[in-house]
């Protein structure tokens, strides 16, 4: 059985000129355990159907479950079940890492002496333990990441919803991003719906792709077999691919993202 799937999924935005259809109708799964990469041109739908599977956006049409918790009449368990990483993070510059970890396991409803073993575990878990009681204002951009996954994972979610995890990161702190992610999966059996700009994040890191433009799904398998389907060769790359699945390129990293 999937930990995510949907049928018709769908979001339409009323606006002075009329409806936006953001997203028409998404159709997906998603197994247990699985680095999943979802991917499109800026516009696409993509932080739409992200928004909405994480309950932060409701649904026009359409139905989805997640970790079983139906996201129509059961929000609240699909909250528990899942943690979602944004693309920026929203932590407290003037307390420290383990003010931060330990705060967060108290909106958990964790005692404070739960929060505070949850607080070394994680740091632990995500090499952070050094820096417990260093300001995050203090912290390196791959190390403010690591803490927002922390921050992410306090719950132990069976599903962890990363966006855009590493844009802004040197080459280094992004492989050490890229190695937490396969920890995550291998270790933990978290499965990891993944939405990034940078091609050659979702080739080394997804399991399988989905691909979306214009609010629906054009194109899903694992990046070998789009590669090549749609690029002729296995040793095509995914730019290539992608291109000619989509017609257009992913939005650049840095561009001002579009919330649709």
């Amino acid at each position: 059985m999937p930990i995510i799937s949907t049928a018709g999924l769908a979001r339409t935005f009323q606006t002075k000129r009329g409806p936006v259809e953001a997203v028409r109708g998404i159709d997906l799964t998603v197994g247990e355990g699985e680095i999943l990469g979802f991917l499109g041109p800026n516009g696409a739908g993509k932080t739409t159907t992200l928004r909405m599977l994480t309950t932060l956006l409701a649904p026009t049409g359409g139905a989805a479950t997640v970790a079983g918790h139906d996201l129509a009449t059961d929000p609240e368990g699909v909250r528990r079940a899942c943690g979602y990483v944004a693309q920026s993070g929203g932590v407290d510059p003037q307390i420290s890492v383990r003010e931060e970890l330990v705060t967060q396991g108290r909106l958990y409803r964790l005692t404070k002496d739960q929060a505070a073993e949850r607080a070394e575990e994680l740091a632990r878990d995500l090499d952070l333990t050094e820096l417990l009681d260093r300001k995050t204002s203090a912290l390196s951009g791959g190390q403010r990441r690591r803490l927002d996954i922390a921050l992410g994972l306090t719950h132990r979610p069976k599903v962890l919803f990363l966006d855009e995890p590493t844009t802004g990161l040197d080459p280094a702190s992004r492989a050490d991003l890229w190695d937490l992610v396969r920890r995550l999966r291998d270790d933990y059996g978290t499965t990891v719906f993944l939405t990034t700009h940078y091609l050659d994040e979702a080739d080394a890191l997804a399991d399988r792709l989905v691909i979306v433009d214009h609010g629906v799904v054009v194109a899903e398998g694992t990046p070998s077999a789009l590669k090549l389907q749609y690029g002729g060769s296995i040793d095509a790359t995914l730019q290539d691919t992608f291109l000619a699945i989509t017609g257009r390129g992913p939005a650049p990293a840095d561009a001002t993202p579009v919330a649709v």
